[in-house]
């Protein structure tokens, strides 16, 4: 009865999207103030009955309901509570639940938060973001149905993907689709402002909160989505250059540029075409990860689905609301002429050059992750486009970025002296390239990648640290460190996320130059030596998990006649998905990780074992987590909260003053 209950609250809540799509759309256009004030309560009636909807499939996983063809085909009586849990969105039809939820989500706080916006824009802005939602609520209902009976249950189920059964993907999918879906509230505010014809200032801070929240979700989400693959997958890395991944990088590039942009149009009223269009296609590439994902064009090892006929559908949703946009785009050119006018060297200028940037890289991105399917269809060529492309074509954009983003902080709006922007930062930029030429002369037998990588990390972090105490002024240092304590949050959040850019550009050079890898046959009882460890193998042993069964061993670690850890790497079987997987098993130090993955046991007695020394990993989940910490902290800056009441104050159509 209560998966019936919730298939019928999603397709109550479909009737619902359609009404609010209409509904405050026509009375923003005619003036009727009481259809424009529809759209609120229907917005969290929309995420009432969608909430109602996810939560009766969760009981079905919960109560083990064998009865929906979803629970059977994901989940069973002896899976853990928490990947019953994330069972729910481990799979296509409930990640899409997951997804229209998400949609909701973020149009209820637009109705509940969104009071200091003018009326008709508020009105606009929640109808598109519902026709977003009612595509995807049709998709869901008519092709990727989560509710399915079957007619006959079977006594148990097949299982959830056992790569799925893991803490980093239980939170992963949630976060990345926070991020992927809080992007379309930005499509949305720029096809309402194109609508309204009115793109300004206070336009411009308003987008900004809800671009910083989706650039944080998508943050965390691609990081924790690194973190499992480096120690689930046994295979050492932290990013494969798969389609899946790439498919998220994309859209958080964007998201970057965008949230550079909307600054510049909030501040000078100037790139207004760059942010409307970098809105646009943020939230297109999110529905282009969302085609690869689930259409079965492109295979990668975390694909929801392989079903042609619903990559046809997501294309049309793709097609339909990135093909509007763009020619709305085109007509309303003339409304987003720049009001301000800026110098060559400027910092409009230097947040142009990082759009640019972070633009064509998500581009060159795309070219290579598309190119083997353009490959096969033109000319009949089967290529694979791996690492080594990635690698050679997209990193010279970072560098290029590295290098400029201190600059760019620290150069004055509309026109500035480089010279003197320059001169708090020449003595960092020397000491950052003596430190990287001080690596080079003590590293042997390496790539130049690390001494590249130190220099680039230390001039960013350096950068981001000098321009957050040239915010503090001139005078006696007591009185700038008070000063220093009292800077508002933005700037604190603007400091924390460009100083985690340098610290992962640091640790991925790091990891990628200074890496070393040991492949060999053990015996047990066996000892053998290996980046100044004494390992162990002690024993191999037969374990038996909830729902698997695991081959685990015993692997001591001496240094110097010292025990460091003792480690326990693993391979598991889980018999009802008949899959297997290997669980690396990491000492972690903030200088390196200790990684090690068991392989088969050997016609001679032996097992073969793998053994990683891997430099500073943990300082790229520390960057990832200063980038989102960043974001959390500008999103809260009290100057928002402040605007916001100023705005409602003023009235319904004020413009919110800048900082």
């Amino acid at each position: 009865m209560i998966v019936e209950l919730g298939h019928f609250a999603l397709i109550l809540a479909f009737a619902v999207a359609l009404a609010q799509a209409v509904i405050p759309m026509l009375g923003a256009h005619k003036g009727w103030r009481d259809w424009m004030v529809v759209a609120n309560p229907l917005a969290s009636l929309q995420f009432a009955l969608v909430a109602f909807s996810y939560a009766a499939l969760t009981y079905a996983f919960l109560v083990s309901d064998f009865s929906v063809k979803l629970v059977v085909d994901n989940s069973h009586t002896l899976k853990p509570l928490i990947y019953k849990i994330s069972g729910v969105w481990g799979n296509h039809e409930g990640s899409m639940l997951l997804w229209v939820l998400t949609l909701t989500l973020f149009g209820a706080c637009a109705a509940w938060f969104g009071g200091n916006l003018p009326a008709s824009l508020q009105a606009r802005v929640l109808a598109v973001q519902s026709a977003i939602t009612a595509a995807f609520m049709a998709f869901t209902i008519f092709t990727s149905n989560p509710f399915t009976r079957l007619a006959f249950p079977p006594f148990d189920g097949t299982d959830l993907n056992p790569l799925l059964q893991d803490p980093g993907l239980a939170f992963h999918p949630p976060f990345l689709y926070l991020g992927y879906v809080g992007l379309s509230m930005s499509f949305s505010f720029a096809v309402a402002a194109l609508i309204e014809g009115r793109v300004d200032a206070a336009w411009g801070r308003w987008v900004r909160p809800w671009t910083l929240a989706a650039w944080v979700f998508l943050t965390i989400g691609i990081a924790t989505g690194s973190w499992w693959a480096y120690y689930e997958l046994g295979w050492g890395g932290f990013w494969f250059w798969d389609p899946v991944e790439n498919a998220s990088l994309m859209p958080w590039l964007f998201a970057a540029a965008l949230l550079h942009s909307a600054i510049v149009v909030e501040k000078r009223e100037t790139l207004k075409s760059w942010t409307i269009l970098l809105a646009i296609l943020g939230f297109g590439f999110s529905l282009m990860g969302t085609f690869i994902v689930r259409s079965g064009l492109l295979t990668s090892v975390h694909a929801f689905a392989m079903d042609p006929e619903r990559g046809v559908f997501i294309l049309m949703i793709l097609a339909a609301f990135m093909g509007g946009a763009l020619t709305l785009f085109a007509f309303r050119a003339p409304i987003l002429e720049a009001k301000g006018v800026f110098a060559t060297i400027s910092r409009e200028s230097a947040l142009v050059v990082n759009n640019v940037l972070l633009s064509v890289s998500s581009f060159v991105i795309f070219i290579g992750t598309m190119w083997p399917l353009v490959a096969e269809m033109l000319f009949d060529r089967v290529l694979t486009v791996g690492p080594p492309f990635f690698n050679t074509a997209w990193t010279p954009f970072m560098v290029a970025l590295a290098m400029v983003l201190p600059i760019g902080s620290m150069l004055p709006w509309k026109r500035a002296n480089l010279s003197r922007a320059m001169q708090p930062l020449w003595g960092l930029a020397v000491f950052s390239v003596a430190m990287g030429a001080v690596t080079w002369a003590l590293q042997t037998g390496h790539s130049p990648m690390v001494p590249i990588g130190i220099a680039l990390g230390l001039w960013v972090v350096l950068g981001a640290s000098a321009d957050l105490w040239m915010r503090t002024g001139r005078g006696a240092l007591g009185n700038r460190l008070r000063r220093l304590a009292r800077l508002p949050r933005a700037d604190w959040g603007k400091a924390s996320a460009h100083a985690g850019v340098g610290i992962s550009v640091f640790a991925v050079a790091a990891l990628l130059g200074w890496e070393t890898e040991d492949i060999r046959v053990v015996q047990i009882g066996g000892t053998y030596y290996y980046g100044g460890y004494d390992l162990t193998l002690a024993s191999v042993d037969r374990v038996q998990g909830p729902n698997y069964t695991s081959t685990m061993a015993t692997i001591e670690a001496h240094r110097e006649g010292r025990h460091i850890t003792t480690l326990f790497p693993e391979k598991r079987f889980y018999p009802i998905a008949g899959m297997p997987t290997t669980q690396a098993a990491i000492d972690r130090s903030i200088t390196r990780d200790l990684y090690i993955t068991l392989g088969d046991p050997q016609d001679s007695g032996g097992w073969a074992v793998r053994t990683y020394i891997k430099p500073f990993a943990n300082w790229l989940w520390f960057g990832c987590f200063m980038m989102a910490l960043g974001g959390v902290l500008s999103l809260s800056d009290r100057r928002y909260r402040i605007a916001a009441g100023a705005a409602r104050k003023s009235g319904p159509n004020s413009a919110v003053p800048a900082e």
